[in-house]
């Protein structure tokens, strides 16, 4: 019913027949054409390919926020001991050593040791980081290394494109999603809180080692809740991106048309450029008919041309045609002095199971031995 809607719009009411004639017509005609620039097809392995290159992928940024906030405090838990006693080692070791004269080797010996514990602590940290966030990207859209993406655009300073990508329909899904994860975090967080505030009072007695460990279980066990709140909502972003990535790298029916000619060629190119190919294939053998021993005819339909020297194992085939193209064969064969011998069955056997440029079948030996020797006993006569 829409697509009659929408073809009505088109219709030129200036030649819209009268009441009368349309209640009385029977048949409605509708012009597929219009609606061909609708993008109802899948996207073709080409289009993706140049997507892909261009650095257009379905990804979630979700997916690696979630997997770098649940990794790093995972290392941090695993590693948490270890890097609590080398930060009390050194900050130990530095300030019993306070009571000394600050000279500049002293100075380069504490930002040394600074740098030795950033190594120790804060490096594997990091390190796990990145092999986690890399493994998701890889996960995601594999090994794709372009700068397309990164590349200056001018397109990108205008105003007018820059307002429409601010107010497109893809900003305001971007929103909701972060609006909808702040409320979803929050109300996680708040039911934590709500469940945990009434032991931190306690706190106060306890000693400082003890407020420690308690505040970062509670620290963790608060993260781990929200991780795997936004691993859920990466989860569904995800899957989102992928479904938007497709839709937008539809086609319409012209555009997988466009594509296949241009892999394939235009027909009409590649039928000219075939007919071409053949024009020069039939020059080239009608060249080889005056080096002929002889020409096998039908004698209207077919004439096959022979060719035998010395060392060869079988007479070759050199030109061969049917109706008009065996008419030439002959004429040029005349030209040339070519012997001509009139055999209907061995013309059409030759015709029939062999190409130009193939050696005579061995069923056909006796027979075409049988010719050979009456044309070299012609030409020795004529000699």
């Amino acid at each position: 019913m829409r697509c009659l809607e929408t073809y009505m719009l088109f219709y030129d009411l200036s030649v819209r027949p009268s009441k009368k004639n349309l209640l009385d017509q029977k048949d409605f005609i509708f012009d597929l054409q219009l609606f061909n620039g609708e993008k109802t097809e899948d996207p073709t392995s080409k289009r993706k390919s140049d997507a892909r290159k261009k650095g257009q992928v379905g990804k979630s940024q979700e997916i690696n926020s979630a997997v770098i906030i649940l990794v790093a405090f995972v290392a941090l838990k695993v590693l948490g001991t270890f890097i609590f006693e080398q930060i009390s080692q050194y900050m130990v070791f530095n300030f019993s050593n306070m009571q000394d004269v600050l000279t500049i080797e002293k100075v380069m010996s504490i930002f040394l040791g600074m740098v030795v514990l950033l190594a120790k602590t804060a490096l594997p940290i990091m390190m796990t980081i990145l092999v986690f966030a890399v493994a998701a990207n890889l996960y995601q859209v594999g090994l794709n290394f372009t700068t397309e993406p990164i590349m200056p655009k001018l397109e990108k300073l205008d105003p007018i494109s820059g307002a429409k990508r601010m107010f497109s329909l893809r900003s305001l899904v971007e929103l909701v999603k972060s609006v909808l994860k702040i409320f979803i975090v929050g109300y996680f967080l708040w039911g934590f809180l709500e469940e945990e505030i009434g032991h931190l009072p306690k706190l106060i007695y306890a000693s400082l080692n003890e407020s420690m460990v308690v505040v970062a279980s509670l620290i963790f066990a608060l993260v781990l809740k929200i991780g795997l709140v936004l691993v859920i909502l990466a989860i569904l972003d995800f899957l989102y991106q992928k479904w938007q990535h497709k839709k937008s790298l539809k086609m319409s029916k012209q555009e997988v048309k466009d594509e296949f000619k241009q892999q394939e060629g235009d027909p009409k190119i590649k039928g000219k450029i075939k007919q071409k190919q053949r024009a020069i294939a039939m020059q080239r053998m009608m060249q080889e008919v005056p080096k002929a021993d002889v020409i096998i005819t039908n004698p209207t339909h077919f004439a096959v041309a022979l060719k035998y020297e010395q060392g060869m194992m079988a007479p070759v085939i050199v030109a061969k045609g049917q109706d008009l193209i065996a008419k030439r064969i002959k004429d040029i064969a005349r030209e040339a002095k070519v012997v001509i011998v009139e055999n209907k069955p061995l013309a059409r056997a030759l015709y029939a199971t062999t190409e130009v440029g193939d050696v005579v079948p061995e069923e056909l030996y006796k027979s075409v031995a049988e010719v050979l020797a009456y044309v070299y006993r012609l030409k020795k006569k004529l000699s």
